[in-house]
């Protein structure tokens, strides 16, 4: 029976492994592998954003600006959007966070085809910003970005 334990760890280890695979954080950013093109995750991601309540203010493609001046670029586009109730909450703890927001998320092709679906962590942000007091809020957001860009990235 005290194998047990370790087995429940093993396997518990195991799944976390495989929900984090697809996810990847650097330099402040989270990064989730999509299944669809940059295109339809954009798509998808502002399908859920509007859904949810969120006000999607505008939506970047910055392959056509390339090409629009005789230059290319692998396909990407960037989504910014927001939620004043949250964002207001957050500039309370720290104006500088202002800089930051509205969110953005960042929807690009790599050099070997795969679609990326990239946005700022929140805790990152925290951290930049020295946002005291905004633990809920900050969690919230968290959660937030991640069911999104989850969903997106199907």
């Amino acid at each position: 029976m005290k194998k047990f334990p370790q087995i429940v760890a093993i396997a518990g280890s195991i799944v976390f492994a495989a929900v984090t695979l697809n996810v990847q954080a650097d330099d402040g950013l989270v990064r989730l592998k999509s299944a669809s093109s940059v295109a339809e995750t954009a798509d998808k991601l502002e399908t859920v954003l509007k859904a949810k309540g969120m006000t999607v203010f505008t939506r970047i493609n910055h392959t056509k600006g390339a090409e629009s001046v005789g230059l290319s670029l692998r396909p990407t586009e960037v989504v910014v959007f927001g939620n004043p109730k949250i964002g207001t909450l957050l500039m309370n703890c720290s104006p500088q966070v202002a800089i930051d927001l509205p969110q953005k998320a960042l929807i690009q092709e790599d050099d070997k085809g795969q679609v990326w679906l990239s946005y700022n962590d929140p805790q990152y942000l925290a951290e930049r910003h020295n946002i005291q007091g905004c633990d809920q809020p900050l969690k919230k957001v968290s959660g937030a970005l991640n069911a999104f860009a989850q969903k997106a990235t199907q």
